[in-house]
């Protein structure tokens, strides 16, 4: 079936479509992993964006029970160059049509992915739409002019959990160490890293208070992971503020009682936020498996995941009291920050991976060996 691309610059792509069939809005951006596509689509962080996959064979290895970092697709569309139909590998269970079919979302294949990725990063990421039953392309064209975008927008909401989840030995008396994790889009590699590094973890919707989450006596708050424009989830920057005011600010420095506090790509910008910095949106994001960050700290080079719209400035991070860990090497943009005083830090890119290399999975252990210290 014929499809069509729509971006609301006016620029046109036809193909064909593989999934479901319908009409899907946007923002388009690019992923550059040569691999991980079922990682990708299942990664809330993905919610209002619609992925191209800047590597052309997409499909070739299929569907698997194991890879899944969510209980479904969250991106709004799907485009690559060439789709594999035919799958081969021994983990298997269906093709990736299949899977984009029974997940309601529409993939496009068959079109110019390396001239949509130079245009992009030419103009920036814009408002699109993928359509299998609208051919009129000035009809489409309007249709992503005057579609939502993300800038001030909560999505947040439509991803994360909305009743607590809890490891059922989460009141055990022993010495392992209780983490919060509040779930703005939290992928499970997260939850399985901080479950094989020994802790009891206790996942919290996105707008729990801070006195609920101080009630439960954590040893270590973690913020996750999520889509969109953090400034349009107030309620998760004012609730961050209050726990670091009221447990590991100057007002409480003589009882520390949260050991350590841990931000990770989304969670690093509300905490930035909560702290007082200031963030903006980037021209066309960071999407993919092999983005080189300098650690400051070391001055190591490490390759890491990174998936994310918006970025923390620099100068505000510094007027605040924080020190930056780590930069993007190809921009130079933040990437990573720890506060000067208090047992904060965070960082831009994806430490748990999932798809992607594992040179940054130290970061969670430092964070878990933090709650370890006893007072």
């Amino acid at each position: 079936m014929k499809a069509i691309l729509a971006i609301e610059d006016g620029i046109i792509f036809e193909g064909k479509s593989f999934g479901a069939v319908g009409e899907r809005t946007g923002e388009i951006v690019f992923n550059t992993s040569m691999c991980g596509y079922q990682e990708i689509l299942t990664d809330p962080s993905y919610k209002g964006q619609i992925v191209v996959m800047t590597y052309p064979l997409i499909g070739n290895y299929g569907v698997n029970k194991e890879d899944f970092e969510s209980s479904r697709i969250w991106v709004e569309g799907f485009v690559v160059r060439e789709y594999s139909e035919l799958p081969s590998n021994w983990r298997s269970k269906t093709s990736l049509g299949e899977f984009l079919e029974k997940h309601g979302t529409i993939g496009i294949r068959d079109i110019d992915t390396r001239a949509l990725v130079r245009h992009v990063r030419s103009k920036g990421s814009m408002k699109a739409i993928i359509s299998t039953i609208d051919s009129n392309k000035e009809s489409l064209v309007k249709k992503a002019k005057d579609s939502p975008g993300l800038i001030g927008k909560d999505l947040v909401k439509k991803v994360a959990i909305r009743d607590s989840q809890k490891s059922g030995d989460w009141d055990a008396d022993d010495s392992r160490p209780k983490i919060i994790v509040y779930d703005f889009g939290v992928k499970h590699n997260i939850l399985r890293m901080l479950g094989s590094l020994g802790c009891k973890v206790h996942v919290v919707p996105a707008d729990t208070s801070s006195s609920d989450v101080l009630a439960l006596k954590p040893d270590g708050i973690l913020f996750s992971n999520g889509p969109g424009d953090p400034e349009g989830v107030p309620y998760a920057i004012r609730n961050t503020k209050e726990i670091i005011e009221k447990k590991v600010g100057v007002q409480s420095s003589k009882s520390k009682e949260i050991k350590a506090i841990f931000g990770i790509c989304f969670g690093h910008q509300i905490l930035s936020l909560a702290l007082g910095a200031k963030t903006y949106k980037l021209k066309f994001g960071h999407h993919g498996g092999n983005h080189p960050v300098k650690n400051l700290m070391t001055q190591r080079i490490e390759i890491t995941v990174q998936n994310h719209c918006f970025a923390v400035t620099p100068d505000s991070l510094e007027k605040v009291g924080c020190v930056i860990t780590h930069r993007n090497l190809n921009d130079g943009t933040v990437e990573g920050m720890r506060h000067s005083l208090y047992p904060i830090f965070s960082v831009q890119y994806h430490p748990e991976a999932s798809p992607g290399p594992h040179d940054t999975n130290y970061l969670l252990r430092e964070f878990v060996e933090l709650t370890r210290i006893k007072d």
